[in-house]
């Protein structure tokens, strides 16, 4: 082990017993259900603030260091898009979803749809959480094994074992607490990088990089499609962000909410820059690296002495607790409080956070599987989580906001179909990361066979209850238009998009825009009332 480990250790220990005292304080204030699930609805804008920071500006910093150092200033491109996709949900779903008293996108289609739909939704989401914890855990790993030696493995497994520790205390006011100290931990990691970036190499080095490597000056410098993958990614995301919506809607009221995300969303914004910055500077002092975040520790070690390389990658590990936590309790949510009460109807409120926490176990162990299982590939399990989660519930999601027309047995299937579908595209594909089969990302595939699937069904089952009540001023008529341009481009256009990867989400789009005319225009009958009737009830 280096200098910089042992002095990485010793912080990582001091902060690891601070995190589970100051988590202390959240057990009297998660009494019961509500407190535990949503801090009984007690977050003000500042907490929302840091929760909303800590979620996404902690994962996002440590994708867009690896992404700058392989691709240059194109990696804002990922920070812009996160930042978007904070702001839609801050002006558009906080309100209407903390009217709803929501706690979960899986307790929500279970109010709609039923307790099968509530326990299956519940499972997926469950299940996929921890694959999304595990690839920023493996991020972090990765980096931190450059100077203490530890594997992998153990990284992985002591993160996943610390959340699980504090996240049993407390549940979602542990997850306020702790952010708040991942937070500030944050903040002096990259003033330290911005103190290193200073020294070495500096402006003149970066301009001196962007001259030998003009590439690394290139705001496409990722690809087309990879940065359209980015703001597909969060856009689509943006209805299904349950982890987001817990934090945001334990909020005081929808303006407390509303505020903390706005506020999120610019604490986000130096994070992003600094990121993309400390890449590219560790591009310059040593470049040939074939990993970002093996480049970084390196670049710093030359840079800066021991003890403050040791907190820099404090910040490091403090951003991957504060990515793996909501995602690690936000996915036992769901499968305690969601797939135990369709089990078990008449669960308290009590049993439910004992299911919830019994879940939490289950999701670490889970997480530490999903690290010995595939531990070379990091962002593949991404890949497979948003595929697994968006194919079967992105559909049955929105018909729930917005199309009454859907039923029961239409949103269950769909969930089966979606799903399935997206993972059988994965797999023709060899489950590679990049390289996907007919060069179209399965998430694209599952999100199109769900929405077909939930229409399709709801139709036939619907024949003879629903109408069509169209007009041409009207949202559902300009999706149909933009659905019949992007068809006629497409054709047009064929071979370039297969060649770019740009087929895919443009057939999504075409899907989305009739989906969005048939929630515009077809409406269930309203129930004639005869003369006869009027009679009988006066």
């Amino acid at each position: 082990m280096t200098e910089v480990g042992y002095w990485f250790i010793g912080f990582a220990l001091f902060y690891t017993v601070f995190l589970i005292f100051v988590s202390q304080f959240s057990r009297k204030k998660a009494a019961d259900g509500n407190g535990f699930f949503v801090g009984g609805r007690g977050f003000n804008s500042f907490f929302v603030a840091v929760c909303i920071t800590g979620l996404f500006s902690g994962s996002s910093y440590i994708a867009i260091l690896e992404l700058s150092y392989l691709t240059g200033i194109s990696a804002i491109w990922y920070g812009v898009a996160e930042t978007i996709h904070v702001l839609i949900i801050a002006l558009v779903l906080i309100t209407p979803f903390r009217k709803k008293a929501l706690v979960t996108i899986s307790g929500l289609l279970g109010d709609r749809y039923g307790e099968k739909v509530r326990g299956i939704a519940g499972a997926i989401t469950a299940f996929t959480f921890p694959m999304w914890s595990v690839a920023t855990a493996l991020a972090f790993a990765s980096a931190m094994s450059v100077f203490t030696g530890i594997s992998l493995i153990w990284s992985v497994t002591i993160t996943a074992v610390l959340l699980l520790v504090y996240l049993q205390f407390g549940g979602m006011w542990s997850i306020g607490f702790t952010q708040l100290s991942n937070v500030i931990v944050f903040f002096i990691m990259l003033a330290i990088g911005t103190y290193a970036f200073f020294i070495n190499p500096g402006v003149e080095g970066i301009a001196s990089l962007f001259k030998e490597k003009p590439q690394y000056a290139s705001w496409n410098g990722a690809g087309i499609q990879t940065i359209l993958a980015w703001f597909g990614t969060f856009l689509f995301n943006v209805i299904l962000a349950q982890a987001a919506f817990q934090m945001a809607l334990s909020c005081k009221t929808p303006e407390e909410g509303r505020k903390g995300l706005l506020y999120g969303a610019v604490l986000g914004i130096p994070l992003i820059i600094g990121a993309v910055l400390f890449g590219l500077a560790a591009q310059q002092v040593v470049p040939g690296q074939s990993q970002g975040l093996v480049a970084i520790p390196l670049y710093l070690m030359e840079t800066l002495p021991a003890p403050l390389v040791g907190l820099f990658f404090l910040g490091f590990w403090a951003a991957a607790l504060s990515w793996g936590a909501p995602c690690q309790f936000s996915g036992a949510t769901s499968l305690g409080r969601d797939t135990g009460k369709a089990i078990n109807p008449k669960a308290t409120e009590l049993q439910l956070v004992r299911y919830t926490k019994w879940s939490l176990v289950l999701l670490t162990v889970l997480m530490i599987s999903f690290a010995l299982i595939r531990s070379e590939q990091s962002a593949w399990w991404n890949v497979l989580a948003w595929v697994t989660r968006n194919s079967a519930t992105f559909a049955p999601v929105v018909a729930a906001l917005f199309w009454p027309v859907v039923t029961k047995r239409a949103a269950l299937i769909s969930l089966f179909t979606g799903s399935s579908s997206g993972l059988l595209w994965y797999h023709l594909g060899g489950w590679a990361i990049n390289d996907f089969y007919q060069n179209i990302h399965p998430v694209w595939i599952g999100m199109i066979i769900n929405i077909l699937t939930i229409v399709s069904i709801s139709l036939i089952e619907n024949a003879g209850k629903v109408e069509w009540k169209g007009s041409i001023n009207s949202l559902g008529a300009y999706s149909a238009a933009v659905s019949l341009l992007l068809a006629v481009t497409a054709a047009s256009t064929f071979a370039f998009l297969y060649k770019t990867g740009l087929l895919g989400i443009v057939l999504t789009l075409i899907v989305l825009g009739l989906f969005t005319t048939c929630i515009n225009f077809i409406k269930k009958k309203e129930k004639s009332v005869t003369k006869n009737s009027l009679l009988r009830t006066s």
